[in-house]
Formats: C-alpha cells, structure tokens, sequence
C-alpha cells in the first residue's frame, strides 16, 4: 500500500512540475510531455510511434541549461561556456541534423576513477553535444516509463533517491515478517547490458524508428580511450546521461516484472524486494523461499547475459528472531549486510530493549575517504589555512548530508575527530618556527569544522503515508 501510494504522489507531483515553466513555449513543451504521460498511463500496452517532435529546440536549450557548468569535457573538447557563446545557431543546427536523420554521436571518452577496494571503476564522459541530446530524450523517455516502472525501484528516477531506498529496506526488517536477507549485486552490469535485448525491451513501448536509430547509434558510438577507439557491441558507458535510464528500462523487463511474478505464484510467505539501479535487497519471511529464489534468480540473469557478484550476493539470516536463534544454535550473533554505503546491523533499542535495525557507515569506504584526506592534507599543507578549513568544511558538510541518519552520530563524530587529529598534524608540519598549540587549533575547528547531526528522520516518520 505505501508503495501504490508514494508512487501516485511522485506521479502527481513530476505532473505539476511538468506542466509549470517560466515560459509561454515552455509552457507548450511540458503540456506535451503530460499528454505523453497521461497515454502511457491510460494504455500500459501502447506503443508510441511519434516522439521526435518532443524535442524541439526549447527542450534543447533546456537541457543544456540543466548541464553541469563544471564538467569533464568529452571528446570534441567542447566547454559549456564555449558552446554557450553562440548558442541558439548551435541548437539550430543540432535540432536541424537530429530531425534529418544526420545527428551521429560522437565516442565516449573514457576515464577511470579509483574504488574504495583499489581497482578501478570506468566512466564515459559524452560530447557536450550528446549529453544535450540524451537530457531531452530522458525527458521524453521518463514519461513514458515512469508510468510503468514499479514502486520498489528507486534508483536515478525523479523525486526518489537513496535514502528512501534505505528507509523502505529499514521498514521492511523492522515492521514486516523478513527471517532472511539476500543481498544481491550485479557484476558488471552496465558492462555487460546486451544492446539487442534492450532494444526490443523499449520497442515494447516506442515505435519511432528515429528515436531508436538515436538509441541504437548512442549505445554503438564507441568509447575512446588514451586515443585508442573501440567499438561498442554490449554495455553502456557509466557517467552517461541517458544510462541510468536505460539501465532501469532492462532491469524493469529483466527484473523487476520477473520479482513481483515469481513472489505472487511461487513464494510460500512474505517477500519484499528494494532496488537501487543494479543494487537490490530482498527480505524473505522462509529460508526455503530465499534458497530458491537465489537459484531461479541465477538462471533469470544468465538468459540476458548477467551474472551476480559472487563476494557481493549471499544470503544471510537477519531479523528480530535471528540473534536468538544463532544463539540457540552457537553461531555467534547475527551477520551483516552493506547496501548504498551502510552496514545494517540487527540491535536492540536501548530505551526498551525491543528489535531494531543499525546502520553505520561502511568501514571500508569510511577509511578510504580518511585516506584520501589525509593525502590531500598532507600535500596541501602549505596553502592558506582558510582554503584548507574550506575544503574540510565541504567535504564534511556532504558527509553528513548524506550519512546523517538515525543511529549513525558516533560513526560521523569518530570520523569528525579523526579529520580534526588529521588537519592538526598536518599543520604541525608546515616548518613553522611555533608550531600551531591546540587551543589554537580549536578556534579554527570551531569556525571551519561543522559539528555532526542527524539531518534524516526516523523511516517510519517519512514514510508515515
């Protein structure tokens, strides 16, 4: 029920906005896209077979608009500023090739970024150009889609995010019948997205042959990496605008349409089911459930060409009776799983000792951030101190935007404190005659470095609908 409900209130929201634009052409433009949504809604089995002339040149310049200013440029070099100094004969000509037929995107440059656990994870930086061209599609894409996508997906849609994900995954250990977690990670997914199946997967709802040939030259325009170019036959770049989308589309056919079948015929209790992009959290109320799910699941991914990560998927008894049964039968207290950068741990409420849900921030991940800081510290150390607390003021004040969540204070001030000892030390080696004393280190905690709070609710208060 809360799912039907926070899905129709998203719905009716995204609507609104739609609809609401500074402008009389604007204004046109997301009539346009509410008639798109509102078909879609009627008819879950109708195909639409016009949808270029959504985008126009208004919508063009609105997606360029919404473009990062400060982005990595791709492979044309092209700057936002730049391509803004002439700016309507650029979107002239690009509307122009786009309804020709002669748009062709130009390949992904390719970067890599370091992980917490010390590889690396690839990213495509488009064109300035095609990231224009994919915003407007994932516009129009969005409102055929979000009328059909179900409410336990979370991952990149408008108006939901990651935390309504971890607080979904938090009512549903806390306040439903779940004995079992099976934690499950696609390996490599957006690596591995077949490009045939994807097709007939949108071809389910779009019928515009020159909206496919843009997705279809999008997903085979190549990658370029350090001048080498390759050629594209599966996958689709991480970092691209239009991916997360097209990832949703695959696993909604893949997945998540597979998930609510399998769980109304072949379930013997509950089954409860987040996911977040090609992350997800199941909770079953039977281990016989769970075991066979794990299975059919294994089977369902192979037939389009995934597999699940074998160090990242398992299946782990979690739950208000799990510590005492693992108890009972000597096998120490109950294990934990990670899901979207928390460790969820079972615990009891110290006000009354009832069954409760703990998350703290990953380990791992919080070592890798203090790593990369105390680097960054370390070789900064002789800039001015005003730009260092800058700097220690920012990354804070993101941390616990993000991890200031109920239950996770001690892990934000553990870390806090750790900055702190980092940034003193770091000081202390500038070469200064008189090395900077604590109480003057604390006048400039006190002015730089913020103090930890918890900025989200409780999940049962946000998800009081």
């Amino acid at each position: 029920m809360a799912e039907s409900v926070e899905r129709r209130v998203l719905a009716e929201r995204k609507t609104e906005q739609a609809a609401v634009t500074s402008t009389q052409s604007g204004g046109q433009a997301g009539s346009g896209l509410l008639r798109l949504r509102k078909a879609a809604r009627r008819d879950a089995s109708l195909r639409l077979n016009n949808l270029l002339h959504h985008v126009s040149e208004e919508r063009l310049e609105q997606a360029y608009l919404s473009l990062n200013r400060k982005a990595a440029t791709g492979v044309d070099g092209q700057t936002w500023e730049g391509y803004g100094a002439n700016l309507q004969e650029n979107l002239q000509d690009l509307h122009r090739r786009i309804h020709a037929g002669s748009y062709h995107p130009r390949p992904t440059r390719r970067v890599w970024i370091p992980k917490p656990d010390g590889r690396q994870r690839p990213l495509g930086v488009a064109a300035l150009e095609d990231k224009i061209v994919q915003q407007a599609l994932v516009w129009v894409l969005e409102s055929i889609y979000e009328e059909d996508f179900l409410g336990f997906s979370y991952g990149f849609r408008p108006g939901r995010g990651q935390h309504q994900a971890l607080d979904a995954v938090y009512m549903a250990l806390t306040s439903k019948k779940v004995s079992w977690v099976l934690d499950a990670d696609v390996q490599g997914f957006f690596d591995h997205l077949d490009h045939e199946w994807l097709m007939q997967f949108v071809n389910h709802r779009v019928s515009d042959r020159r909206v496919l040939d843009i997705l279809v030259r999008m997903l085979r325009a190549g990658v370029e990496d350090e001048g080498r170019r390759e050629r594209t036959r599966v996958g689709t770049p991480q970092g691209a605008v239009i991916s997360p989308l097209l990832a949703n589309i695959y696993l909604h056919y893949v997945l998540d349409l597979w998930v609510h079948q399998w769980r109304q015929r072949h379930a013997r209790g509950e089954v409860y089911v987040v996911r977040y992009a090609d992350d997800f959290v199941l909770g079953f109320q039977y281990h016989s459930d769970g075991l066979a799910f794990h299975a059919a699941l294994k089977e369902r991914l192979a037939q389009f060409g995934l597999n699940l990560h074998p160090d990242k998927t398992r299946l782990i008894e979690f739950g208000r009776f799990a510590g005492s049964n693992r108890k009972a039968r000597g096998d120490g207290k109950p294990e934990s799983f990670d899901f979207l950068g928390f460790t969820h741990l079972c615990a009891v409420r110290r006000c009354d000792g009832a069954y409760t849900v703990r998350r703290q921030t990953i380990a791992a991940r919080q070592r890798s951030i203090l790593a990369r800081v105390r680097q960054w510290l370390m070789t900064n150390r002789c800039i001015p101190v005003h730009d260092q607390g800058r700097r220690v003021r920012q990354l804070l004040t993101g941390l616990i935007q993000y991890y200031g969540v109920p239950g996770n204070g001690w892990s934000l001030n553990a870390f806090r404190t750790e900055i702190c000892r980092q940034w003193h030390k770091a000081l202390r080696r500038r070469g200064n005659k008189r090395p900077i004393n604590w109480h003057t280190m604390t006048r400039l905690i006190r002015r730089w470095v913020p103090s930890v709070r918890i900025v989200h609710p409780y999940p049962n208060q946000r998800l009081s609908v």
